[in-house]
């Protein structure tokens, strides 16, 4: 009987308990799909925001980023960036740098504190305050401030970039230094530059100076990167020179040096300079003057640099020289186009010289011109060769590769 009366207990506590449980479960439902409506909602709201920064429509973008910052969810911090953003675009400079304080008070550890301090620093600088670069800390907002007093008074700005140049420890800094003073065209400035592009007891640092010489360009810096080829008993040095003739489209140099400079090291980095930047009659006369069978390989290469096919072309086809004539077939190969791989195949069947014709196989291969490579192995009657282009061709992702490998395994 009493254990009767206990189940009878324990539905009746069941009946009354049950409809509660449910509510709880439809509560906690709720609370999801409310949480995730407002998850949704946020996301909207900041892809609005992101479309109408895209379309510069920054009081729409403001006010979308302001309904984000409010709910304080996954995006606030990025939408309180973006804010001051787009109120600094509509001029509301006090208002942008209100909300980029925002940012750094409730949210100090958010990534965007970096972004916000640079964009702090340019709307400061875009309403006229002058910042001084001494009570700056970090070393891209530094720099910033710098360019910033560069610009406005370059003579209280030089000396303070001079001191990064001599005195920091920090690579990036220096660099950054460095490339604000090649931008100015003060005269303290270029002075300093010239003074650290001629001191060898930091040869990374006056690389960097004699690149950023090349960079700007100009009679005046042309003269000095002249004056120190000239100075210099540093080939590194030297060879950071004729880069920077490259840089500046000084071709002039470039060929004297190609032509003239006793150090072969030197003659042929100068070449090559000159295929970069496209010297192509500058790199013709010097081949006809040319007697060093290794300079003329270099000129060769150069030559494929600045885009010569005709001249490789020629020399393809009438160098008298065997090495020469190889190293004008491997850089057509390099050259592609179909007119190229029209040539190498004449080329082939009109010179039976085995190192020719394995030339213009490597080359075709490089080319990628399986079609060519396939025509040749039909008619090849010397088995090495013939072995040398199937070789290739099994290496090809070709059909017609694949097509031609079939037909020979079957024979």
């Amino acid at each position: 009987m009493k254990s009767r009366m206990i189940l009878a207990a324990a539905f009746l506590a069941c009946v009354v308990s049950a409809p509660a449980a449910r509510a709880d479960l439809l509560t906690g439902d709720d609370e999801k799909e409310k949480q995730q409506a407002k998850v949704e909602k946020e996301q909207d709201l900041y892809d609005e925001g992101n479309d109408a920064i895209d379309e510069h429509d920054w009081k729409r973008a403001a006010r979308a980023f302001q309904r984000v910052a409010n709910m304080k969810m996954s995006h606030a911090d990025a939408a309180l960036y973006w804010l001051a953003y787009s109120e600094g675009k509509m001029g509301m400079r006090p208002d942008a740098v209100a909300t980029l304080q925002q940012l750094k008070s409730e949210y100090p550890k958010s990534k965007w504190n970096d972004d916000g301090r640079k964009l702090e620093l340019e709307i400061r600088q875009s309403a006229g305050q002058q910042i001084e670069p001494e009570q700056v800390s970090d070393v891209d907002l530094k720099l910033m401030a710098l360019n910033g007093l560069m610009n406005s008074d370059p003579e209280r700005a030089v000396p303070i970039l001079d001191h990064i140049v001599t005195t920091s420890k920090e690579p990036k800094l220096r660099d950054r230094a460095l490339f604000v003073l090649s931008q100015s065209n003060s005269q303290q400035a270029y002075e300093v530059l010239s003074r650290v592009a001629r001191n060898n007891n930091d040869p990374d640092l006056q690389r960097r100076a004699v690149r950023y010489l090349g960079i700007m360009g100009g009679e005046r810096n042309r003269r000095l990167l002249a004056d120190l080829y000239n100075s210099s008993a540093d080939i590194d040095i030297k060879k950071s020179v004729l880069r920077s003739y490259m840089v500046s489209g000084d071709r002039q140099h470039l060929f004297s040096i190609a032509k003239s400079e006793p150090n072969v090291e030197l003659r042929m980095e100068a070449i090559n300079q000159l295929g970069l930047i496209g010297g192509r009659d500058e790199l013709s006369e010097l081949y006809g003057t040319e007697t060093a069978v290794e300079v003329r390989k270099k000129i060769i290469q150069a030559m494929f640099l600045g885009g010569s096919a005709d001249k490789l072309y020629e020399i393809a086809k009438n160098e008298p020289n065997l090495e020469l004539k190889v190293a004008a077939i491997r850089n057509l190969g390099l050259l592609g186009g179909e007119r190229t791989g029209q040539f190498l195949v004449t080329t082939y069947t009109s010179d039976s010289r085995r190192e020719i014709r394995k030339a213009v196989i490597n080359s075709l291969f490089i080319q990628g011109n399986a079609r060519a490579l396939v025509s040749l192995a039909r008619q090849e009657k010397d088995p090495e060769l013939k072995k040398s282009i199937i070789n290739q061709l099994s290496l090809m992702n070709s059909k017609e590769a694949v097509d031609y490998l079939m037909e020979y395994l079957k024979d």
